[in-house]
């Protein structure tokens, strides 16, 4: 892949038209697969495998799994807050800013356990959602955009597929 391919490895995010208990159940999987397939993709990395670039001018890989952790983090708290107010306005963070931090440095292990952590309690969550719920909303400051939960589930789904990829394909050039 060149490196205008490895931005979006899996194509940009597109808004389902429909939301399908199928679809649901797909996307709910995807969250549920994402730190064992993450995981495997980066265990016979080294340090230095580590800190290159997915592509020029991107995360290293380390920064990747970093991201990922902190970002599904952030999801599972809109989910929550979504579920326990009236369309609240989530807080967004500044993502680039984050990975420059120091605890980006750090081995990839404990955000590997937090994503496992993460995502075995947000799968529990997910699975027990109605209907009623699935339509609560949270509302981003920055877009302005009022969401629902079963879009913001779509959107994570692809989130996770599309920094996978980032891995995946920058492992098939070591």
């Amino acid at each position: 892949m060149t490196d205008e391919q490895m931005q979006y490895p899996v194509g940009q995010f597109k808004s389902p038209v429909s939301y399908t208990t199928e679809d649901i159940r797909k996307w709910t999987a995807t969250i549920r697969e994402l730190p064992g397939k993450l995981r495997y993709a980066i265990i016979t990395l080294n340090e230095k495998q580590l800190d290159t670039p997915y592509r020029t001018g991107g995360w290293t890989l380390r920064q990747v799994v970093h991201h990922v952790a902190d970002s599904h983090m952030n999801c599972i708290t809109r989910f929550k807050l979504a579920l326990t107010e009236e369309n609240p306005t989530i807080k967004p963070y500044e993502e680039a800013d984050w990975a420059l931090l120091l605890d980006y440095r750090l081995p990839v292990e404990p955000s590997l356990k937090m994503l496992e952590g993460i995502h075995l309690r947000w799968v529990a969550l997910l699975e027990g959602l109605t209907e009623e719920q699935w339509n609560r909303t949270f509302v981003h400051p920055a877009s302005g955009e009022t969401m629902q939960l079963k879009k913001a589930l779509a959107l994570y789904a692809w989130h996770s597929k599309h920094h996978l990829a980032h891995v995946t394909e920058a492992v098939k050039k070591f």
